[in-house]
């Protein structure tokens, strides 16, 4: 018998200063059970850094042709195509071709390098591509804030993100690897 996903709550407060979007979420996280708490966390994050209306979680894991998280606009087309990891460059450039912009958020440290350095000649001259890695301390340090019921503020701030839980808060620094030209 199959391991279904554990359903993990989260009450999420975002104050994006940089965005100017204040709003509090109420989020559901179903992790697959070959999802680790630091991925379910980059979700999370990635949630936060991208909030709105539409933006929703993807069918996960086991869907393959979906994203971790997207945003489709009135018409039905895909805004926004948000994946986290290291998906393999067939499935970044078929959803290039999907989506108005492609997000990538990596992490894992040297993993997260190698795959860039495999990719990157595939990748880099995608105009609607943005790969941004989570440095190594930073993603273990959010997966520990990982809990089935979390209460986590988050505030951004001149490219800071501050990620809270009451116990503990998290700076965190991204790192952009490729940016989609402005346009």
């Amino acid at each position: 018998m199959a391991l279904g996903a554990t359903i993990f709550k989260a009450d999420l407060q975002i104050a994006d200063l940089d965005r100017n979007y204040y709003r509090d979420h109420a989020l559901t996280l179903a992790r697959h059970p070959s999802e680790t708490d630091e991925r379910m966390m980059v979700r999370l994050l990635a949630f936060a850094l991208h909030a709105h209306e539409a933006l929703s979680f993807g069918n996960g894991l086991s869907t393959c042709d979906e994203p971790d998280l997207w945003q489709r606009d009135l018409t039905g087309a895909i805004e926004f195509w948000i994946d986290v990891g290291l998906p393999d460059e067939k499935l970044v450039r078929k959803a290039c071709g999907r989506a108005r912009q492609v997000f990538i958020y990596t992490y894992g440290g040297r993993i997260a390098d190698t795959w860039w350095s495999q990719c990157r000649g595939k990748l880099e001259q995608i105009r609607n591509l943005t790969v941004i890695n989570l440095p190594l301390e930073a993603s273990r340090a959010i997966a520990n804030q990982a809990q089935r019921g979390m209460r986590l503020s988050c505030t951004i701030q001149d490219k800071q993100i501050w990620l809270a839980d009451g116990a503990e808060s998290v700076l965190i620094e991204l790192i952009t690897v490729k940016n989609t030209p402005p346009a």
